[in-house]
């Protein structure tokens, strides 16, 4: 646990912080600090300038000529504040920054003192046993569900399923391992979230491991992840954020490596239906099922999120996590209607999909979509049917169905009606996520 004096201005924000997920730069983390937590942060810069004390260090990781802040970063971001106020994100904020820099007690320091580790798996491990207590947001804000999830979408660790271990042993089994360790937490931090691991032929879906495709067809792709990692021509450092692990599977597939998609075809979207599980299922008395409370059930669906989609899973993550259907089936239905179209413009913009023409009404832009999706072999001819019928009114899955829930003032959402919607769209919202 090294202890080092680092300059302030060498310290980054992390734009990478499981708070939220992936964003565009240092800039936009810090925006986000505020948006969320502004009260907290106010608390936070007051008690540093009346104290002029820093109490904790922050967890750095050393890149090039700066540090990435792991750990810390509303400490940071507080003190980059008073040191520059107009580099906060509202006039409000920049005269309050000025103002609490004037109480600093004491001489304002220009370099802290950092515990600054160089192993990727040691930070994660020490953030695992962090964050709890928030003292009025002079302590640290304990992680929500979300929050967890993030991190376990970027780092693997947590998930209940140790998915490096289950590759190690079907390559095992078949005398196919490389004569050097694979390194677990590398293919674990590659295969990390549940669309990572669709693309390899493997899902975890409530705690179960399995294959998506015949084994044969997978253990070639096996055996490259492998012999990649452990022969470190992949390393830790190039699959850091998700950008970095879909380079690397986009290169793979480039070679054909990779096993064709699993059709998108099962409307609830929670995931491939695997074959050739290598696990057997438990006999038992059968779980009674769980109410649903949210629009997006509480199960981990294969999307990649990458820093380009932000608002797309801020929107995401109300509809899964915060708004509840018995209280807010308003707000629902009109989120939902958004999040369905900036998925579908996704889609069109990220492929440059020919034939669609400027101000194309949404059901056009969809039934475009879904016969690329059907022509590229990723939703099957029975997924692209329902796809088809958005035009009919009287359809469950219809986008005048949606279009009322924004428009119409006797058109009243349900809860049933909503997640009947959700359960049919869910395929095609997450296949253009991840375009």
């Amino acid at each position: 646990m090294p202890y080092k004096k680092l300059p302030l201005k060498s310290l980054l924000v992390n734009s990478g912080n499981d708070r939220h997920g992936e964003l565009q730069d240092e800039t936009t983390a810090i925006a986000w600090l505020f948006t969320h937590h502004e009260q907290l942060m106010r608390n936070l810069a007051r008690d540093l300038a009346t104290t002029g004390e820093i109490y904790e260090a922050p967890l750095v990781w050393p890149e090039g000529s700066h540090f990435i802040v792991f750990d810390g970063n509303r400490r940071v971001t507080c003190l980059k504040l008073l040191t520059d106020p107009k580099r906060a994100p509202s006039v409000e904020l920049q005269e309050y920054f000025a103002g609490i820099r004037k109480q600093w007690k004491g001489t304002f320091p220009t370099d802290l003192m950092c515990q600054v580790e160089t192993d990727r798996d040691r930070i994660d491990d020490i953030l695992y046993r962090r964050h709890t207590g928030t003292q009025g947001g002079v302590g640290r804000i304990p992680w929500t569900d979300r929050m967890t999830s993030n991190f376990v979408d970027r780092t693997g660790k947590g998930g209940g399923v140790n998915v490096a271990d289950e590759i190690e042993r079907v390559l095992k089994e078949a005398g196919l391992l490389p004569r050097k360790k694979i390194p677990w937490s590398t293919l674990n931090r590659l295969l990390s979230s549940e669309g990572l691991r669709n693309r390899v032929g493997i899902s975890v879906i409530k705690g179960k491991f399995s294959l998506t495709h015949e084994k044969a067809t997978l253990l070639p792709v096996f055996r490259r992840l492998a012999d990649d990692l452990a022969q470190r021509n992949v390393v830790l450092g190039d699959l850091w954020k998700n950008a970095g692990k879909l380079a690397y599977l986009d290169k793979l597939d480039d070679e054909g490596v990779l096993p064709p998609p699993a059709k998108a075809s099962d409307p609830k979207g929670a995931g491939p239906k695997g074959k050739g599980k290598s696990q057997k299922p438990q006999r038992g008395p059968k779980a009674k099922p769980q109410r649903r409370v949210t629009l997006i059930p509480q199960v981990e669906f294969p999307v990649v999120w990458e820093a380009h989609l932000q608002r797309h899973r801020d929107i995401w993550n109300e509809l899964q996590f915060d708004l509840k259907l018995e209280d807010h089936p308003n707000a629902i239905s009109v989120l939902f209607r958004v999040l369905l179209e900036l998925s579908i413009d996704h889609y069109i913009t990220r492929t440059k999909l020919a034939g669609v023409q400027p101000g194309d009404k949404l059901v056009n832009k969809a039934l475009k979509v879904g016969d690329d999706l059907l022509a590229k072999n990723k939703i099957d001819k029975k997924y692209a049917g329902v796809i088809k019928k958005l035009p009919q009114a009287d359809g469950i899955f219809s986008i005048d169905t949606l279009n009322r829930y924004v428009h119409s003032p006797d058109f009243a959402p349900s809860p049933s009606h909503l997640t009947a919607l959700w359960d049919q769209s869910a395929p095609l919202i997450v296949q253009c996520l991840n375009a």
